[in-house]
């Protein structure tokens, strides 16, 4: 199916389309359970930063837009001093800190595969690069005398509810204290602008270099202990389930199965539990190896510039490992040809790249494959759900975590 076909099928499964920011695509509410809005274009692409308003956009109920000093984050469980923390607190009491974040959302590409699975038909739009300004957590549990050692975990509960009746799973992540201290904040500005209400407004968990889900919005609580939330202490908390959305949601795994709970996991790479024995349905924590061309855009036709050259730019982003090597084919996959990094270069964000090319008139399909610093390289397409996965991306029942090269081939004719 091309890129066209799929871009046209996913319009036609979006019910009410409402006109969103100058420059975006449509905000989308798409069975009345998600808020989606992704990035304008492939020229984003293209750039470094990621406008606010063409940043991408997903969660799965309300929008809330509270009041920033009636807003508290409560801190409890294995600490020293409990406490409510209001945004005066967070804003003037810790030390104020900007990371550069790529946040991609995990489901970002399920619209590539083959059959459909269910939920948002991303493509490529669901990923973005925005600085990020808050106050660092390690200070914060600091202050507050919290449990930080090794296998200890904080679970961030975001503060909006489902609408829809008879539900009450509420949303909760548990993240590991080893990333927590390493780089995690509260984050209250983006791109240095007060954090948009589609973006988590007051504050919410930025975990860099990890997918977007473990960045809670509209965080309302944190919670140190020594599991993941996990348990009939969890799922069943004064009536609410906290574990949905880190248990059973967001895990990789076949058709119908209902992936075990569990209280720790001993490894927290997204690539390494795909690849190991020691979990059976990973987590989706770390970000995998990606890369997307943003210029020539999908289906244009180029001329050379004087010198009979063309320039391919793109984005290559490996989680919290670092990027190394960015190759481009102009054959569709045949061959492959080195391209180079140039510009900024943060932990946790991606890399732009270029290559350029000498082409002759014709039809070409261009691809590019990134390699990360433990040297895991971009499998070449998405196996079916009852293929050998080998050296291919598994298909799975949520469409989580696709870094293939091949569905996301750009094609141009050049004159």
């Amino acid at each position: 199916m091309s890129n066209s076909t799929r871009s046209e099928n996913r319009q036609r499964e979006v019910d009410e389309i409402v006109e969103r920011k100058p420059g975006t695509e449509a905000v989308t509410d798409l069975e009345d359970r998600y808020r989606v809005v992704g990035a304008a274009d492939r020229e984003t692409y293209a750039n470094w930063l990621t406008p606010i308003e063409e940043h991408y956009v997903c969660h799965r109920n309300e929008t809330l837009d509270p009041a920033a000093a009636e807003w508290t984050v409560s801190l409890g469980g294995a600490v020293d001093r409990e406490a409510d923390l209001g945004m005066a607190d967070i804003r003037e009491e810790y030390p104020t800190v900007a990371v550069a974040h790529t946040m991609e959302c995990a489901g970002n590409g399920r619209g590539y595969f083959d059959p459909e699975t269910g939920s948002v038909q991303w493509e490529y739009g669901a990923v973005s690069t925005a600085i990020w300004t808050g106050a660092p957590l390690r200070s914060i549990l600091a202050d507050h005398g919290a449990a930080t050692d090794d296998g200890t975990w904080l679970t961030a509960v975001g503060g909006d509810h489902p609408e829809v009746e008879g539900e009450n799973d509420l949303f909760a992540r548990s993240i590991p204290m080893a990333k927590v201290l390493e780089d995690c904040i509260l984050a209250y500005e983006m791109n240095g602008e007060p954090l948009p209400p589609e973006h988590g407004h007051p504050v919410r968990l930025l975990v860099p270099g990890w997918y977007g889900v473990n960045s809670v919005k509209w965080l309302a609580e944190l919670h140190v202990a020594e599991t993941m939330v996990h348990g009939p202490e969890w799922a069943d908390r004064d009536g609410d389930d906290y574990t949905q959305w880190q248990q059973s949601a967001y895990r990789i795994h076949p058709e119908g199965v209902e992936p075990d709970s569990h209280a720790t996991v001993s490894t927290f790479d997204t690539w390494d539990q795909l690849e190991g024995d020691g979990i059976d349905h990973p987590y989706t924590f770390d970000e995998n190896v990606k890369s997307t061309i943003g210029r020539p855009a999908d289906g244009a036709t180029i001329s050379p510039r004087a010198d009979g050259t063309l320039e391919v730019v793109g984005v290559a982003w490996a989680g919290d490992d670092a990027v190394i090597d960015i190759e481009i084919s102009t054959d569709g996959g045949d061959s492959w040809d080195d391209g180079e990094f140039f510009g900024p270069n943060y932990d946790c964000a991606w890399r732009l790249f270029r290559y350029e090319w000498v082409p002759s008139p014709g039809t070409y399909t261009l691809l590019s494959r990134a390699t990360d610093e433990r040297g895991r390289r971009q499998p070449l397409r998405i196996a079916g759900p009852d293929e050998d996965a080998d050296d291919e991306y598994p298909w799975n029942e949520g469409g989580y975590a696709e870094n293939a090269v091949l569905p996301h081939s750009v094609e141009v004719t050049v004159e």
